[in-house]
C-alpha cells in the first residue's frame, strides 16, 4: 500500500470515519475513496453498496477488475434513558453487533444490577457527550419521554449526522417535541430524520417487543445508508 493512502486510512479510522481502499489490479495503483466522495459508473455504484455492507472483494467495473477494502467504523447504540425497553434492548443489540451505551441521570434507574455488563453513566446526557461525542457510526435511542433528558441528545444526534434517530412517543408527544427542538435550532429537515413513534411498526407492545422494533429500525437505518441521497440524484 502506498504510504501516503496507508497514512490516509489510518486517520480516517482513528476519527471513526469510514473509507475504502480501491486498488486497480490491472496495473496496482490505489486511493482512498471517503463516504460522501463523489465516483460516478460502475464502480461508484459498487463503493456505494460496499460502504454499506462494510464487506471488501473484487468488483468487475468499466472494464477493469477492482478490489475494494472497506475499513467501516463499529456502528454503535447510545439508549437514552435506563428504562425497561433498555434492559431487553442492550443484550439484543450486542448479539447483532452494536456496542450498547446507556446515559440516564436518574441513579434510580442507572444501576450496575439493572444493567449488568453495559457501558452506564448516571449523568446527563450534555455531560456525557461533551466527553465522547457522537458521529455519524452512532444509533440513538430516545426513550425516558422525559423531555429534560431527551431533547439535548436528540439535538446533539441530529447535530453530528447519526446514521439513526429514534424518539420514544406517540405523535402528539412528538409534535410538542418538534416546537422544542425547532426552539433549540434545529431544522426542519433534520427534525425529519427522527423516528417517532419509536421502531418499526410491528404492533410491539411490551418493552420487549418495542426493543426488538427498535433494534430492527436502527440496522435497518444502517443497512440502507445512502439510499435516498442517491434515489434523489436520480
Amino acid at each position: 500500500m502506498d504510504p501516503y493512502a496507508l497514512k490516509t486510512l489510518n486517520a480516517e479510522r482513528r476519527a471513526r470515519r469510514a473509507a475504502i481502499l480501491v486498488t486497480d489490479l490491472d496495473d496496482g495503483r490505489d486511493r482512498i475513496v471517503r463516504e460522501g466522495d463523489q465516483v460516478a459508473g460502475e464502480l461508484g455504484a459498487a463503493i456505494a453498496k460496499a460502504f454499506r455492507s462494510g464487506n471488501s472483494g473484487s468488483v468487475e467495473a468499466e472494464g477493469r477488475t477492482f478490489f475494494l477494502n472497506a475499513y467501516l467504523p463499529q456502528p454503535r447504540l447510545l439508549v437514552i434513558g435506563a428504562v425497561h425497553i433498555s434492559q431487553a434492548l442492550a443484550p439484543m443489540a450486542r448479539i447483532a453487533g452494536y456496542p450498547v451505551e446507556i446515559i440516564d441521570p436518574r441513579t434510580a434507574f442507572a444501576t450496575a444490577d439493572r444493567f449488568p455488563d453495559v457501558a452506564l453513566h448516571a449523568e446527563w446526557p450534555e455531560d456525557v457527550l461533551a466527553r465522547q461525542p457522537l458521529d455519524s457510526y452512532t444509533a440513538l435511542a430516545a426513550v425516558t419521554h422525559d423531555p429534560k433528558i431527551d431533547d439535548f441528545a436528540l439535538k446533539a444526534a441530529l447535530d453530528a449526522n447519526c446514521f439513526y434517530v429514534g424518539a420514544l412517543g406517540s405523535r402528539k408527544t412528538h409534535a410538542k417535541r418538534v416546537e422544542r427542538l425547532l426552539a433549540l435550532g434545529a431544522t426542519a429537515d433534520q427534525i425529519a430524520r427522527i423516528h417517532a413513534p419509536i421502531g418499526l411498526d410491528i404492533g410491539a407492545a411490551s418493552p420487549a417487543e418495542i426493543a426488538v422494533a427498535v433494534l430492527a429500525q436502527a440496522i435497518q437505518a444502517f443497512r440502507s445508508r445512502g439510499l435516498e441521497t442517491r434515489d434523489a440524484a436520480a
